[in-house]
C-alpha cells in the first residue's frame, strides 16, 4: 500500500484527515509554506546576526550620538511586542512610504516581515555580543592593540572570533526564538507554515490533524537548528580557555 492510500484509508476508516498526505493541492500549499518559513528564518537569523555584530562593535564607538541612537534602537526593539512592531512596518512605514514612492506597498508581507523580525532578533543579538565582548580580558586586547592592530582590526580578528564563543549559548536561544516568531507573519498573510495549515484546516475542517502536523514540524525545524548550534559550539569551543 502506497503512503497516500494508507492515509486515505485512514481517512475513510477512521475519520483522521491528513489530506497532505494524499490530496495534490493541499500538500503543495503546504510545502510551499514549510518552503516560506525555511526561507524567512534563515534571511533573518542571518540579517540579525549582522546586526548583533554591527552594534556591538558601534556600543564603543566615540560619538554619543551615535550610541545613543543605538542605545534607544535597542531599547525600543526589545521592549515592545514582535507583533506591534510587524504591523507598524507593514502598516505604518509600508503605507507612508508607497505613498512617498507614488506606488503601491514598498516591500511584499514577505519584505516587511524579514525587516520586522531582523531588527527585533537584532536588537537582542546586540546586547548578546555586547555581554561577550565585555567577557573577553583586557589584556587580550591590549595585546592585539600591542601587535599593531587597528581598533576594527582586533574586534574583527580577535575580540568577535573570542566573543562569538562565550556569546553561543545565549545567542542560541534567541535565534530558536527568532524562528519561533516567524509564525507572527500570518497577521500580514505571509504564507508560511501557519498560514498554509490555517489555509487548510479551514477548508478541509480537518482542525486536529493539521494542528499535530505543524506542531511536529516545527518540533522538528527546532530540534534541527537546535543540534546545528550545538555541534557549532562543540567545533567553536577553545580546550581549556575560560573568560
Amino acid at each position: 500500500m502506497e503512503l497516500a492510500d494508507f492515509f486515505r484509508w485512514l481517512n475513510d476508516a477512521h475519520g483522521l484527515n491528513f489530506s497532505i498526505f494524499y490530496d495534490a493541492y493541499d500538500r503543495d500549499r503546504f510545502l510551499l509554506g514549510l518552503w516560506t518559513t525555511l526561507y524567512l528564518s534563515v534571511v533573518c537569523i542571518v540579517l540579525s546576526l549582522v546586526v548583533g555584530v554591527l552594534g556591538a562593535w558601534l556600543q564603543g564607538a566615540r560619538s554619543r550620538v551615535l550610541r545613543a541612537v543605538l542605545q534607544g534602537y535597542v531599547q525600543l526593539f526589545r521592549n515592545t511586542p514582535p507583533l506591534v512592531q510587524l504591523l507598524f512596518f507593514y502598516f505604518g512605514v509600508g503605507t507612508a512610504l508607497g505613498q512617498l514612492t507614488g506606488g503601491g506597498s514598498f516591500l511584499s508581507s514577505v519584505g516587511w516581515a524579514t525587516v520586522s523580525f531582523s531588527l527585533f532578533a537584532g536588537a537582542f543579538n546586540v546586547e548578546i555580543f555586547r555581554s561577550g565582548i565585555e567577557a573577553v580580558p583586557s589584556a587580550t586586547r591590549e595585546a592585539a592593540e600591542a601587535l599593531g592592530y587597528s581598533r576594527l582590526g582586533a574586534y574583527r580578528h580577535v575580540v568577535l572570533p573570542l566573543a562569538l564563543r562565550i556569546s553561543l549559548p545565549a545567542l542560541g536561544n534567541n535565534l530558536v526564538n527568532l524562528v519561533k516568531t516567524t509564525t507572527l507573519a500570518y497577521a500580514i498573510a505571509v504564507p508560511e507554515l501557519l498560514y498554509a495549515s490555517a489555509q487548510i484546516w479551514s477548508e478541509v475542517l480537518n482542525v486536529r490533524e493539521m494542528m499535530n502536523v505543524l506542531l511536529v514540524s516545527y518540533i522538528l525545524y527546532v530540534a534541527a537548528l537546535v543540534f546545528l548550534l550545538d555541534r557549532l559550539e562543540r567545533a567553536l569551543r577553545v580546550p581549556g580557555y575560560t573568560p
